[in-house]
C-alpha cells in the first residue's frame, strides 16, 4: 500500500534520533519552497559527505509515493509531499528525519495529462509560517494550516480567470512576497480555443497576487500564458523585483504593485514548446535559457527596461537547458543541455559571456543542487553523482546508480529510484531527498567525523576531462 516507510536499521535509527533532536532547534536548513531557500537551488549546508560508499549514500528511510513530480518543501522537521493517488490529490506532512506520517488531506482530481504523462501535481508546496500552500496539476490552489493540514482557502483557477489546459497541466510553483502570494496563472477569455489551436489569447491574469491570507486577488498583471517556469523574487539595487519566464519570454515587474516594467519575448517557434527554467538572478542580471528554439540570454535589468548582454543565435547554442534550472557559482553557470536523453550534456558556461567552458555527455538528462563547493547531478535514470563544482573541466568525485541498487517495500523488491527520475534535488538538514518514478527516498548525506576533519574530496576522486568548448 501507498504510504509504507521502509524499516531500518539500528545504526541508522541512531542517525535518526540525532536528526530529529536536531529538527526542533533552530530552521536554518529548511528548504521551504521549490529549489530551496533562495530559489536557486543552492543549499548553504557544509560540509557535505564526498567520500561515499559502494551503492552511494546510506539510505535513511524510503516511501513509496502517489503520481507526480512534486519535489517535498521542509521546514522545522517536518516534510510536506504533495502527490495524486487514484483520483485524489493528497498533500501529506511527514516527520523530515523518519518519513513518519503525522497528517493528510485531499481533495478530488480528474486532470488527464494530453501527453499520457503523470496525472499528479508539478507544483512544490510552499511553507510560510503556519501555512503550506498548493497548486495542482488541474489548477487548484489551495492554502493549509500547517499544524493539521486544514484548508484555509481555496482558488479553482481554472474556473475563476478561465485557464485553458496547458500542454502538462499547471506546473508553476507560486512565490510570497510579504503578504502576498504570487502565481503563474495565465489565463484566457470565456470560450476560448484549446491549447492546440495555438489561438489561445490572455486575459491579463499571467500573473495573480492573491492575500496570502484569505485568498482575495490583489493584482493581475500582463496577457501572456503560463509556462512551467516559477516566478523568482529578488533586491537589486534596493528595489523589490519579480521575474517570471512565461510561455512567451520574460516579464520583469514589481511584486508589490503588479506593475510590468518590460516584457522580453523569448519563446521556440514550435507550437508544442514550453519555457520550464527559471531565471537566474545573479546581481542586476537575469538568464533565462530554454531547448526548443532560442536556447539561452542574458539581461542586464532596471526599472523600466533592460539590455541584452548577449544572446543565443540560431547556431552554437550555450545553453539549452530542458527544464533543470541552471545552477549559479562563482560566475559560472551549470546545467543540462539538451531537448533528449541521447543528446543531452552537462555544462559550464560563463554568466558574463555565455561562453562554454566544458561540456559533458553520457549523463542523460540531470538536474543540479549546488552544495559545499560540489555539485549533485541527478541523471533521469536514477544515477547520482557528485561533481566539483569547477570551471576548468568536469571532475567526478562520487557516484552511485541508484537505479540499479535494489529497494525492498511491502514485500516487493524494486529500483530505489526509477526512471523518470526529473525532479530536483533537496538538501535538510543533512539529508538528501531524491524522488523516482513512485519512490521517496531520503540519503544521509553528513560526513563521518573523521571526513569532515580531513581534505574535502577523495584523494582517489576519479577524473574525466572533456575538452574546452571553442
Amino acid at each position: 500500500m501507498a504510504g509504507t516507510v521502509r524499516s531500518i536499521s539500528a545504526p541508522a535509527a541512531a542517525v535518526l534520533a540525532a536528526l530529529a533532536a536536531a529538527s526542533v532547534v533552530a530552521d536554518e536548513g529548511d528548504w521551504p519552497r521549490f529549489l530551496g531557500p533562495s530559489s536557486d537551488s543552492r543549499s548553504p549546508e557544509a560540509p557535505i559527505l564526498t567520500r561515499w560508499p559502494e551503492g552511494g549514500p546510506p539510505l535513511v528511510w524510503a516511501l513509496e509515493v502517489g503520481e507526480g513530480y512534486s519535489m517535498p518543501s521542509m521546514a522545522s522537521g517536518r516534510l510536506y509531499h504533495f502527490d495524486r493517488h487514484g483520483d485524489r490529490a493528497r498533500l501529506t506532512a511527514r516527520d523530515a528525519a523518519t518519513g513518519r506520517e503525522i497528517w493528510r488531506t485531499e481533495y478530488p482530481t480528474a486532470y488527464t495529462d494530453y501527453y499520457g504523462y503523470s496525472g499528479g501535481p508539478r507544483a512544490s508546496p510552499l511553507i510560510d509560517g503556519d501555512r503550506v500552500y498548493t497548486y495542482g496539476v488541474e489548477g487548484r490552489l489551495r492554502c493549509h494550516r500547517a499544524a493539521d493540514g486544514e484548508l484555509v482557502w481555496e482558488v479553482d483557477t481554472v474556473a475563476r480567470f478561465g485557464v485553458v489546459q496547458n500542454f502538462f497541466g499547471v506546473g508553476s510553483s507560486p512565490a510570497v512576497e510579504g503578504d502576498l502570494l504570487i502565481a503563474q496563472v495565465g489565463g484566457s477569455p470565456p470560450e476560448s480555443p484549446p491549447i492546440h489551436s495555438g489561438e489561445v489569447q490572455g486575459n491579463g491574469t499571467a500573473l495573480v497576487a492573491f492575500d496570502k491570507t484569505t485568498g482575495a486577488v490583489r493584482w493581475t498583471a500582463s496577457d501572456e500564458l503560463a509556462s512551467y517556469s516559477s516566478p523568482v523574487l529578488a533586491t537589486i539595487d534596493g528595489r523589490r523585483w519579480g521575474f517570471l519566464f512565461s510561455r512567451g519570454g520574460l516579464i520583469g515587474f514589481d511584486p508589490r504593485r503588479g506593475s510590468v516594467d518590460f516584457f522580453f519575448p523569448w519563446r521556440a517557434r514550435l507550437l508544442e514548446s514550453v519555457n520550464a527554467a527559471t531565471p537566474v538572478v545573479v546581481a542586476d542580471r537575469v538568464l533565462i535559457a530554454e531547448t526548443y528554439g532560442p536556447g539561452a540570454a542574458l539581461l542586464e535589468v532596471r526599472p523600466g527596461g533592460y539590455e541584452v548582454v548577449w544572446q543565443d543565435g540560431p547556431r552554437d547554442k550555450s545553453l539549452e537547458p530542458h527544464w533543470n534550472t541552471p545552477v549559479h557559482h562563482q560566475g559560472i553557470v551549470y546545467a543540462s543541455s539538451g531537448r533528449h536523453k541521447g543528446n543531452a550534456e552537462l555544462r559550464a558556461v560563463e554568466l558574463a559571456t555565455g561562453r562554454v567552458r566544458w561540456r559533458q555527455g553520457g549523463l542523460g538528462r540531470a538536474s543540479l543542487l549546488y552544495a559545499d563547493g560540489h555539485l549533485l547531478a541527478l541523471s533521469e535514470d536514477g544515477s547520482l553523482r557528485l561533481l566539483e563544482a569547477s570551471p576548468e573541466a568536469y571532475r567526478e568525485v562520487a557516484s552511485a546508480d541508484l537505479g540499479k541498487r535494489p529497494l525492498t517495500l511491502e514485500g516487493r523488491t524494486r529500483p530505489l529510484l526509477s526512471e523518470p527520475a526529473w525532479n530536483a534535488p533537496v538538501l535538510s538538514r543533512g539529508l538528501l531527498y531524491l524522488l523516482g518514478r513512485d519512490t521517496l527516498v531520503a540519503l544521509d548525506l553528513r560526513p563521518a567525523v573523521s571526513e569532515a576533519r580531513g581534505p574535502a574530496t577523495s584523494p582517489s576522486r576519479r577524473t574525466r576531462r572533456a575538452p574546452v568548448s571553442p
